[in-house]
């Protein structure tokens, strides 16, 4: 979360998810917005929990929050919030993940959203498949050339 809404949209953003009885965990500046935040650890920054917890990093700017996401993201799904085109195209620029959005949830990361059909799993390799996959990531390619003594000048 940048620090120019922090104290403005924080307490808002943890209040309503504290009522909907989800856990959240943040940094110093994280902890300062509400007396329900918990303090994260290093460990929090690159979990997934499967639980109704969150991780809150008060970032100074987008360069911060791009070196937080890369260092700590699964290489999956980021999404940045931002009326701001250059922070948009930074960030689009600079992360390293199979799907970065922008202004929408993390939730459309699906291979059924993406026209895959079924989902049969998810890759974050940079090879072969990366994201949501499908049966055609699955598929490998054979090419037969035949030819009669032809060569590439």
């Amino acid at each position: 979360m940048h620090q120019k809404i922090a104290t403005s949209f924080g307490p808002d953003l943890i209040a309503k998810l504290s009522s909907l009885n989800c856990e959240v965990r943040g940094c110093t500046k994280t902890l300062a917005l509400d007396q329900y935040v918990i303090p994260a650890i290093e460990e929090d920054w690159s979990t997934e929990y499967l639980a109704p917890i969150i991780s809150i990093k008060v970032v100074d700017d987008a360069e911060e929050a791009i070196r937080h996401i890369n260092s700590y993201g699964t290489g999956h799904t980021e999404s940045i919030i931002s009326e701001d085109l250059n922070a948009q195209n930074k960030f689009t620029a600079s992360i390293d993940s199979a799907i970065v959005m922008i202004n929408t949830s993390t939730q459309f990361a699906d291979g059924g959203e993406f026209g895959l059909g079924g989902e049969i799993g998810i890759a974050t390799g940079k090879f072969h498949a990366r994201g949501p996959v499908g049966l055609d990531q699955l598929t490998s390619f054979k090419y037969i050339v035949s030819g009669d003594g032809q060569i590439r000048l």
